[in-house]
């Protein structure tokens, strides 16, 4: 199988699509120009091999950009994202103020992510699903995002559009990184999911929290709850929860450490902390909780009659402890998650780490 030149094909594309979004948000000089992020989830840093084993998504935001024109559904996701104040109901909930966007009170981020998630047994010998444990499947999709925030709220709302099956190269990428490894491959990618386009929508809201801030030492505490739900053919659920942050010098942003729906980063807008220290050292713990409603990759596919053979636990439950660290305009993280059990025939919970490195340009 020629895996090489199919992965080549893949990280090429994730590095164009940044670009191409990148060199456009350049076009304007007078404004920052936002970030470029890379994730990489997997559960080798555990010791384990099975269930979620790996996720990688790269991701460009723009920095205060006004809107443009041929992002997919702009006005629904302006609407989600709290930016039509014609709706009251919606704007309540945005957490800004009446008149907030007409003052230039709240800043507009756009962005475009590419994301790749696979599933695997543990039993990587086996040529089909070995009972009761987690059926092949793999994941890929294109994302567009529109960003409301200011200093102590930030509205996302995500377009996803994707494929679950072969066509997510989710067995290409995995032989390749085992081969590098020297790794076994996993046998059993013949019995996957089938191929099903995905059609996603997102929205999540962060709220800003301070305890403590020593500007005299660039010492601070804070931290984000976090609430959202997706509707969509590849997963549909309702989600809480948080983190907390403390070091030295944090950075003045609401980034994401990990993959998620409408994990971007983003510095506080207007009036946000500013800090003028070329380095950030921090650690940082989270919790997340959520109700599943439907995840393709354990439901199995929405348009076509797919056994699984795994049945869905509803609720969801995470934390995650890690650190960060940041020289100028270049930030890396590392974050620890244990995640409850996702279907009924696990047999305990499992364990990722989640590697990111930020660049803003």
């Amino acid at each position: 199988m020629a895996t090489g030149p199919t992965f080549f094909r893949y990280v090429l594309f994730l590095w164009l699509s940044s670009w191409a979004l990148a060199t456009w948000a350049q076009e304007s000089p007078e404004e920052a120009n936002g970030y470029l992020t890379f994730y990489l989830d997997n559960d080798l840093f555990s010791g384990e091999d099975q269930d979620y084993t790996n996720g990688a998504r790269a991701s460009w935001v723009s920095e205060n950009r006004p809107a443009f024109g041929y992002l997919p559904a702009r006005k629904v996701l302006e609407k989600l994202s709290g930016v039509d104040e014609a709706n009251s109901l919606i704007r309540r909930l945005s957490g800004f103020e009446r008149g907030d966007i007409e003052r230039g009170n709240v800043a507009l981020n756009y962005g475009l992510s590419i994301t790749q998630l696979m599933f695997t047994p543990a039993d990587f010998e086996s040529p089909v699903q070995p009972p009761g444990e987690r059926r092949y499947a793999g994941w890929l999709g294109l994302g567009f995002s529109l960003h409301a925030k200011n200093e102590k709220v930030l509205n996302s709302a995500e377009l996803i559009l994707g494929t679950v099956g072969p066509r997510s190269y989710a067995e290409e990428t995995q032989n390749f990184i085992h081969d590098i490894r020297g790794i076994p491959e996993f046998q059993g990618w013949g019995d996957q999911l089938p191929n099903e386009f995905t059609f996603d929508l997102s929205f999540v809201q962060k709220r800003r929290l301070r305890f403590l801030e020593r500007p005299e030492r660039n010492f601070s505490m804070d931290g984000f709850t976090e609430w959202g739900a997706r509707l969509g053919t590849f997963r549909t659920l309702a989600q809480a929860g948080g983190f907390f942050r403390v070091g030295f010098n944090l950075p003045a942003d609401f980034s994401d450490p990990r993959i998620s729906a409408t994990a971007y980063s983003h510095r506080f807008f207007k009036n946000g902390r500013r800090t003028d220290a070329d380095w950030s050292l921090y650690g940082l713990l989270g919790a997340n909780a959520a109700a599943v409603l439907f995840d393709a990759t354990l439901d199995g596919l929405l348009f076509k009659n797919f056994e699984t053979g795994n049945t869905r636990e509803p609720w969801l439950g995470e934390a995650y402890l890690g650190f960060g660290l940041r020289w100028k305009s270049l930030e890396f993280s590392y974050v620890h998650t244990f995640r409850s059990e996702e279907y009924k025939e696990q047999t305990g919970g499992s364990e990722f780490g989640s590697l990111a490195l930020l660049l803003r340009l």
